[in-house]
């Protein structure tokens, strides 16, 4: 999975990248898109690694990229912001940054700290953007659809549905309410449209409001947090050791990082299935209602296709079991079929003959 991490210049941006994938910002260099991976904390994952000793570590991760900010105050700033957008298509979600900050130190982007108006503004850009892609794909539609061809049916099923697309966005609404169907659906994410995509608003405040509630939330964003970025990322350089009391000195418990792939999970629907042995402890990444045959398929085909039960326990029975063999003395360990639907935290052993 993902995510775009996009906002105004000054909004704090490129020090949210920072804090959550311990990359040092270098002023000297020009505004460039960074990629970075970031592994997922999980307690679980770390309780195992401790109880099975194994040769490998495997948590999962998310990828963040930081997308430069561009004023769209400027007269080329609409066209510029649609260019990077192309690289948002490509993500599944996306991390949106406003400034809520007093700094004089700080230039003031449209000469105002507004948070709520800068949320407005770039959704707004998003709007535009996709509005672009559908009325482009509308007039080659109808033009197609003219003539008889073997595709003519589904290329007016897409029509229809490009129609009521324009019609949501020319209310600003997303695309996402206009979809009626899984092959709606499927036609959304072939052309990456923006606003089908979660978004996850992050209000970049002072040290003074860092342990307060998010101040507002946005009526079309999945989640909202508020964060105080420079100090996490002062904190993501840190040694691990001295973290906690810099975190408890502040009024919070968890770093950003923490917070924000939590965050960024929920929003997506995003869960975690379990692997364990002496060889290797690790997490699988899978969406919300997924089954316990397409989770084997997570790990190979193979599994899948010959899929026989899944053995599964929740972490919370092994933790108070202590171990498997006392969580399957305590009858916590299950045998699910194929249409089970996987829980987070299921540590599952697939059984399976090929």
């Amino acid at each position: 999975m993902k995510f775009a991490i996009i906002g105004p210049p000054q909004s704090g941006k490129s020090t949210l990248f920072a804090a959550i994938t311990g990359q040092a910002i270098d002023p000297s260099h020009a505004p460039a898109e960074r990629l970075a991976t970031v592994l997922v904390p999980d307690d679980r994952l770390d309780f195992l690694a401790a109880l099975y000793k194994p040769k490998k570590y495997t948590p999962a991760h998310l990828e963040f990229v930081d997308i430069p900010g561009v004023s769209l105050a400027e007269p080329n700033g609409p066209k510029e912001f649609r260019r990077t957008m192309d690289t948002v298509r490509r993500c599944d979600g996306i991390v949106m940054v406003v400034r809520a900050f007093e700094s004089d130190s700080v230039v003031k982007y449209r000469n105002r700290i507004d948070p709520k108006a800068d949320v407005d503004e770039l959704h707004a850009e998003l709007i535009f953007a996709d509005l672009e892609q559908v009325v482009a794909r509308i007039e080659k539609l109808e033009k197609s659809t003219q003539k008889p061809t073997k595709t003519r049916d589904a290329e007016l099923r897409e029509l229809a549905f490009m129609r009521r697309a324009h019609e949501a966005l020319e209310k600003e609404s997303p695309v996402a309410s206009a979809i009626h169907n899984d092959e709606e659906r499927g036609i959304a994410t072939s052309f990456g449209f923006l606003t089908q995509k979660p978004v996850i608003v992050v209000i970049n405040v002072g040290e003074g409001d860092i342990a307060k509630p998010p101040f507002f939330t946005h009526e079309h964003a999945r989640a909202t947090t508020a964060l105080a970025a420079e100090i996490e990322a002062e904190i993501s350089q840190l040694d691990e050791k001295d973290r906690p009391a810099f975190l408890a000195d502040l009024g919070i418990t968890e770093p950003a990082r923490t917070r924000l792939i939590r965050t960024c999970y929920d929003a997506v629907g995003l869960i975690s299935f379990l692997t364990c042995g002496e060889d290797e402890v690790r997490a699988w990444t899978i969406a919300k209602g997924t089954t316990a045959v397409d989770a084997a398929g997570k790990i190979h085909s193979d599994i899948q296709r010959g899929f026989i039960r899944a053995e599964t326990v929740a972490f919370v029975d092994l933790k108070a079991a202590g171990d498997m063999r006392g969580a399957k003395s305590a009858n916590k360990v299950r045998l699910e079929p194929k249409h089970y639907v996987v829980q987070d935290g299921d540590i599952i052993n697939f059984r399976f003959n090929v």
